[in-house]
C-alpha cells in the first residue's frame, strides 16, 4: 500500500509546499546566478527514470555553460575550474537540488530513492537491474546518497541501491530523510575530483 500509492502521494504533497514555500529561496538563487556568471538560471540533463524511461532533471546551473555535457563533475579532471562561485556554495549545501522538486511533482522522480543515472551510465544501469533498482521512481537523495554519494564505486552504490529496495517502507524514507539532512550539514561523501574511468558522451 505504501509503495504503489501512499509514497506518491506523499512526495506529490512534499514537492508541491517545498516549492510554495522555498519560492522566495527559489528567486534569491536564480538572480544570483544570473550576477554571477553568463548562461541560464537552471541546467537539464538527460537521466535515467522509472522502468529505464528517459527524462530531463531539473537543477540551479553551478557551472560554467562552457563546461564538458554528459559527464559527472567528479569524474572531470579540474572539476573546480568549471564551478561558478554561486555554484560551489549551491552544491556544497545541496541548494542545485532543488529545483528536483518540479521532477518530483511530475512524477518523475521521488522523494527518497536511487539517484536517476546518467542517460550514458550504462554500466550503472546494468548494476542496477540486478536489484531491481531500475523499477522505482529515482529520488532526491537515497541510501547510497548517505552512505558514501560521490566517493562509491558502480558496484557498491548499486547494492546499496538493491538495499533500499528490499528495505523500502516510510520509516526506512524517515530514516533516509534525516540522514540525508545530517549529510548534507557535513558535506560527507561529496568529492568533486574523485576520479576513476570517464564516461564517454555518446552523442
Amino acid at each position: 500500500m505504501y509503495i504503489i500509492f501512499i509514497k506518491r502521494v506523499l512526495d506529490f504533497l512534499i514537492a508541491l509546499a517545498g516549492l510554495i514555500i522555498l519560492a522566495p529561496v527559489f528567486l534569491i538563487i536564480a538572480l544570483w546566478i544570473k550576477f554571477d556568471s553568463p548562461g541560464p538560471v537552471f541546467f537539464t540533463q538527460r537521466r535515467v527514470g522509472l522502468h529505464k524511461e528517459l527524462f530531463d532533471i531539473y537543477k540551479f546551473r553551478t557551472m560554467r555553460i562552457d563546461t564538458p555535457s554528459d559527464m559527472p563533475t567528479h569524474l572531470l579532471d579540474d572539476p573546480a575550474a568549471f564551478i561558478t562561485n554561486s555554484g560551489a556554495f549551491l552544491r556544497k549545501t545541496s541548494l542545485d537540488e532543488l529545483p528536483q522538486l518540479i521532477n518530483i511533482l511530475r512524477g518523475e522522480m521521488a522523494i527518497i530513492g536511487p539517484r536517476p543515472a546518467l542517460w550514458n551510465q550504462d554500466d550503472l544501469v546494468a548494476e542496477r537491474d540486478k536489484y531491481c533498482a531500475n523499477d522505482v521512481r529515482p529520488g532526491l537523495t537515497g541510501w547510497a546518497q548517505i552512505n558514501g554519494r560521490d566517493e562509491l564505486p558502480i558496484p557498491i552504490k548499486a547494492k546499496l541501491d538493491g538495499e533500499y529496495i528490499d528495505r523500502m517502507s516510510f520509516a526506512m524514507d524517515v530514516r533516509c530523510f534525516f540522514l540525508t539532512i545530517k549529510s548534507v550539514i557535513s558535506s560527507d561523501g561529496v568529492s568533486e575530483g574523485w576520479n576513476e574511468d570517464k564516461y564517454k558522451d555518446k552523442k
